[in-house]
């Protein structure tokens, strides 16, 4: 499945809305390594999916049959950006956990572990959000439920690989940088899930 990339204005404008919304939530600094795993997510979500240019084709898009190649992006390409920001994912794990050499050695292999089950998971979560940019204009009362389901239960799953590991990580670190670890990584996930928000519109309710 292609998606339409969006406008290199809104592009802009999302990324700046981004950086605000990093700092109001207290998330990261927006030091040289934070700002590079913003910019992945935001490339990330805006090349995935764009359901309101998706969803209803421009007449000249509409005249010609399809959107030109140029204007597309395919699912290895999506793929590419998602490897990107789970390696960026890491680089700003490091950058804010005190770990000591040792403590290192032992962290980062369970890091990459839990990194890899959630894998499995996100590609439910994309998977969802390609059905949900299909089905938007059309949407009946089961594919709203269906909606309902997986999309809750992607973040019990996520939600529940994060603890765990908590077991695992604190028998290599201290509970107070399991707990850090624990605060980076929801961080992480909230401004994904916060540019997903922005980018996804409301389901059409109707009256």
């Amino acid at each position: 499945m292609s998606a339409v990339v969006a406008h290199p204005c809104d592009c802009t404008c999302q990324a700046h809305n981004l950086l605000q919304a990093a700092e109001t939530l207290g998330e990261i600094e927006m030091e040289n390594k934070s700002f590079d795993v913003v910019v992945c997510v935001f490339l990330l979500v805006l090349s995935s999916v764009s359901i309101a240019q998706t969803s209803q084709p421009s007449a000249s898009q509409s005249a010609s049959g399809a959107v030109t190649q140029s204007n597309t992006i395919s699912d290895s390409d999506i793929e590419m950006l998602r490897s990107d920001l789970r390696s960026q994912r890491k680089q700003i794990t490091a950058q804010y956990m005190p770990l000591t050499a040792d403590e290192a050695t032992k962290f980062w292999p369970i890091f990459d572990q839990y990194r890899q089950e959630a894998i499995k998971a996100n590609d439910e979560r994309w998977a969802l959000i390609k059905d949900y940019a299909t089905n938007y204009n059309t949407m009946s009362d089961t594919q709203a439920q269906d909606y309902i389901n997986r999309s809750t239960s992607i973040d019990q799953q996520l939600l529940a690989l994060r603890m765990k590991y908590v077991p695992a990580f604190e028998k290599v670190i201290s509970a107070k940088k399991t707990a850090l670890w624990c605060q980076i990584d929801r961080r992480i996930d909230l401004l994904i899930n916060l540019q997903l928000s922005e980018q996804i519109p409301m389901v059409k309710a109707g009256k």
